[in-house]
């Protein structure tokens, strides 16, 4: 890399705020969702509040991993299809069975996958290793209980040994009653929502999934599926930051476009506050004649008769590109979090990836270790150097090779560029320091997916 440039400085106008500053406020505003209970599959995606531990042992009960015959070892010893062993077959076991018949000497039961092992039983013997007692050849399977009744009964032949315990889940071999399940700060995936419920729990106590109400702003934006007049263009802002909050783990909620109207746009932002645990408007925050949010996030909530606190919101200049315009704070009566990101759809994405997403996995609870996406070191690939502005932390999109430890370029460095940053999966971090990284020097790489 380059040499050092100089450190950013107060520009006499405003202060440039770095990257890690501005995360820092952002985190310290956000407090994790209060605690709620709830039903097993509402829970997914939640964060536990509180450690699990088994009621039961898990399987509750010595179960058959075969469709087979339970059988005590010393009756099958020996046993080959020349020679096979022949057991009197007393009745079917199957899962969920509550009276099970004892197998005696000379005794066999047909058993079921899952069906708890009868007394006497030692073993289970599957299926194909017998005559499935049709008097013929090896098996291939079992006859249906209902259309052959009759199979529960009579002789069948064994044509293999088995040991003590062969085909038996243990009680208590996937756990033990009291060990712990699942630990606090786990996040509820499909697996975890499957072990609670075979422990039987039927509801959780987890911090809720937060709800993020996304809109974009702007009197050019167009919704997709609609006609585009002269000047217009569409919304993508919206969608994209919908979709990356919900990937974070939120509900998100799109309004989409909002016209460049300080009135229209406050009261929008007041009717959506009812379902907001964090708000996130694009567009708007710089210094043009119609960058309205700042206007319109200056009284948002405001009573002055009632002498209502409506928090407060603050637009800074960030030392990063791209993303310099930002704007955060709390609004309205309960002070809900409001991120104000910039227009440009890069801009927006990587700034939702950089303060946005933080803020949803903290509010859902998580450690200050996985609030953020993972980073990892990688070499530069590229047929030429990469400049970067003096002072700023520049964020650019790159296609991240795990085998080689490389990182490559995808598309240039402009904000609106959508195309290139649909084909990346990571961003390349140049520090404000360095004005120039050279191919073979080494980065830090933001991973995207």
């Amino acid at each position: 890399m380059s040499s050092p440039a100089a450190a950013p400085q107060d520009t006499g106008q405003q202060r440039l705020w770095s990257v890690d500053e501005h995360l820092a406020d952002v985190l310290a505003a956000v407090r994790p969702l209060e605690p709620i209970e709830l039903q097993l599959l509402d829970a997914q995606g939640c964060v536990l509040v509180e450690d699990v531990t088994v009621p039961v042992a898990l399987p509750p009960f010595d179960n058959s991993s075969m469709d087979g015959y339970a059988v005590r070892t010393a009756d099958v010893q020996g046993a080959s299809e020349e020679f096979p062993a022949v057991l009197t077959v007393i009745g079917d076991v199957a899962a969920g069975s509550g009276e099970l018949p004892a197998v005696g000497p000379g005794q066999a039961a047909r058993i079921m996958t899952g069906a708890p092992l009868p007394p006497g039983a030692e073993a289970v013997v599957p299926v194909e290793w017998t005559d499935g007692g049709a008097g013929a050849g090896a098996a291939t399977g079992m006859t249906p209980a209902s259309a052959a009744p009759e199979g529960a009964g009579g002789e069948v032949r064994v044509h293999r040994a088995a040991e003590a315990r062969a085909h038996v889940r243990a009680r208590g071999s996937d756990v033990q009653a009291g060990d712990l399940a699942l630990a606090a700060g786990t996040v509820l995936g499909p697996p975890q929502i499957a072990l609670l419920a075979a422990i039987g729990r039927g509801t959780v106590r987890v911090r809720p999934r937060p709800r993020v109400v996304v809109l974009s702003t702007g009197s050019e934006l167009v919704q997709p599926g609609e006609a585009l007049a002269p000047g217009t263009i569409y919304d993508s802002n919206s969608f994209a930051l919908a979709a990356a909050a919900r990937d974070a783990g939120a509900i998100a909620y799109r309004v989409g476009a909002v016209a460049d109207d300080a009135d229209t746009l406050r009261s929008t932002i007041e009717d959506q506050l009812i379902r907001a645990d964090l708000l996130v408007t694009t567009g708007g925050v710089s210094v043009g004649a119609y960058d309205v949010v700042k206007e319109a996030l200056s009284s948002v909530g405001v009573d002055p008769e009632a002498g209502v606190d409506a928090g407060r919101m603050e637009f800074r200049k960030l030392a990063m590109q791209p993303g310099k315009p930002q704007g955060f704070g709390t609004i309205g009566p309960d002070h809900t979090p409001l991120l104000a990101l910039p227009g440009n759809p890069v801009s927006s994405y990587v700034s939702f990836e950089l303060f946005v997403r933080p803020a949803i996995r903290a509010l859902m609870g998580l450690p200050a270790s996985e609030v953020s996406r993972p980073s990892v070191r990688a070499v530069l690939k590229a047929d030429r150097p990469l400049g970067s502005p003096a002072g700023r932390r520049q964020f650019l999109r790159g296609a991240y090779d795990k085998e080689s430890g490389t990182v490559s370029p995808v598309g240039g460095s402009g904000s609106h560029l959508i195309a290139a940053l649909a084909h990346a999966d990571s961003l390349m971090v140049v520090p404000e320091d360095v004005t120039s990284v050279q191919p073979g020097d080494e980065l830090e790489v933001v991973l995207l997916g």
